[in-house]
């Protein structure tokens, strides 16, 4: 596959399998700094392997996969593991906040982990949350706010570090439809704000809505698909 040029990460003949069980058989990625590209298909389909492949969390079994036209598989496990520190950033179905921190704890806690004062974290936490409509939760804990609530503290979390690309993986899953638009809407903007690239896998078409284009995934197989405009 020849990816288009300016590619920020792109992978090629992906596969990855557990035991007989194929997860992916040769899917195909690109996207582009600041573009939203929602990756589709029914549960089973390969689509979550193919993030966390593309997040390096995941080694495929064979294919590449290339983050501003460096090999993943040359980085060192220590490489991986600062680019999904400072560069990449997730957003999970669940929000996983640390129940014990309160929500300004959970959001600065990315830039804790690269070293930065509690105090100067504390201050970039509180820009983002006040961007994701929830600074007013500071000092509450993931168990004293809402589902949705959560999920923006989540998202705030996930952009505390400016990363160049974010990983959202069924973000609105456990939402209704309502907080499901709210979390979309603040999500896509905040990350069009910094030019951020987005990965969103979802089974769901109108949250796939707020993409700038759909790949497919279908037994391990992927598919870009035209945009009707």
């Amino acid at each position: 596959m020849t990816h288009p040029a300016g590619s920020l990460l792109a992978a090629d003949k992906l596969h990855k399998a557990y035991g007989p069980t194929v997860a992916l058989d040769g899917a195909e990625f690109s996207i582009h700094p600041g573009e939203v590209v929602a990756v589709m298909g029914p549960s089973g389909s390969g689509k979550s392997t193919l993030l966390h492949c593309l997040a390096g969390i995941v080694t495929p079994d064979s294919g590449s996969i290339t983050y501003q036209g460096r090999e993943m598989a040359t980085m060192s496990d220590a490489q991986r593991s600062r680019l999904r520190r400072s560069e990449f950033g997730f957003v999970f179905q669940f929000g996983q906040l640390v129940p014990e921190l309160t929500c300004v704890e959970n959001v600065a806690l990315p830039l804790r982990l690269n070293g930065a004062s509690r105090k100067a974290a504390e201050r970039t936490a509180l820009t983002w949350m006040e961007r994701l409509e929830v600074d007013d939760l500071r000092k509450k804990r993931p168990g004293e706010v809402s589902g949705g609530q959560g999920q923006r503290v989540a998202v705030a979390r996930a952009l505390v570090t400016d990363p160049r690309v974010l990983f959202a993986d069924e973000p609105t899953g456990a939402l209704d439809s309502l907080n499901g638009e709210r979390v979309m809407n603040l999500l896509t903007d905040a990350a069009r704000s910094t030019n951020a690239a987005v990965v969103l896998v979802t089974h769901e078409a109108r949250v796939a809505a707020y993409s700038d284009r759909e790949i497919v995934v279908r037994d391990g197989r992927s598919r870009d698909m035209e945009r009707v405009v």
